[in-house]
């Protein structure tokens, strides 16, 4: 098993490790509160959610089958080497299981709150259908060659995709209505802080290790690094530039005069 070189490079891996964990944990809360003060999920993209559930709980799976399974473990360094470090951490672990828990808790707010007509569209089904049955599949490839490491890692790749898809219609609803309002921007901002030290842990770790293995042996990990600081930057452009929340209340203003 592979070790660290330096005690301050791992100090500040677990430190960078912790600060990504809290920031992406309580990133979860601001969106929930709002919900909850609001009474309504009306701005809130369904689509976003049930995409972002799928993530959570792909990820959730990817990093308790690494973390936890010696034979994934095994096949992990019989593939990249015996000396590397296992590229998932207990931070890692505590994350899913929180992010599950609190995705789950929104997509019931959904389910009480004023939805405006909202819904889940038909689209996110149909993708959400065919990417359980592809894991399914994948299920039944891996357990008669035992390939337990090809297996976690197709959960991994499930995760980026999602990854990648669910900030998609958020984007476009804001769009489409010129207004963040029902989406926090709390969410965001502390989304990008996790982003950030996430990719921060993971540099450090290569460099003590002089090898960049630790960023191509965890794809799923660097992706969704670079993939959520990217969308980040997307909703804060739109929030604070594009669609600032005291402009719209300008342009209503005259409206609500006449009222």
């Amino acid at each position: 098993m592979g070790s660290w070189n330096s005690t301050g490079m791992e100090v500040l891996s677990s430190v960078l490790g912790w600060i990504a964990f809290c920031a992406w944990s309580i990133s979860f809360y601001p969106q929930v509160i709002l919900n909850f003060k609001r009474k309504s999920v009306i701005g809130l993209n369904f689509d976003f959610v049930v995409l972002n559930l799928t993530k959570h709980s792909s990820y959730l799976i990817y990093n308790a089958s690494v973390f936890f399974s010696s034979a994934v473990q095994r096949q992990y360094r019989q593939k990249y080497g015996l000396d590397e470090m296992i590229p998932v951490a207990a931070n890692d672990v505590a994350f899913s299981i929180h992010a599950v828990v609190l995705t789950a808790f929104t997509l019931f707010q959904i389910a009480i709150y004023d939805r405006g007509g909202q819904k889940v569209s038909k689209t996110s089904i149909l993708i959400l259908s065919v990417a359980w049955l592809t894991v399914i599949i994948c299920v039944f490839i891996a357990i008669p060659s035992h390939s337990w490491l090809w297996l976690v890692s197709c959960f991994s790749t499930l995760q980026v995709v999602m990854t990648v898809i669910k900030y998609i219609p958020q984007a476009v609803m804001n769009f489409q209505r010129k207004s963040t309002v029902g989406f926090s921007i709390g969410n965001i901002l502390l989304d990008l802080v996790g982003g950030l030290a996430n990719y921060g842990q993971m540099t450090v770790q290569s460099i003590d290790q002089h090898s960049w293995v630790n960023f191509y042996g965890n794809i799923g990990k660097t992706l969704l690094s670079l993939v959520s600081i990217f969308f980040d930057i997307v909703f804060i452009l739109q929030h604070y530039v594009i669609y600032p929340a005291h402009k719209i209340v300008k342009s209503e203003s005259p409206g609500m005069d006449n009222v």
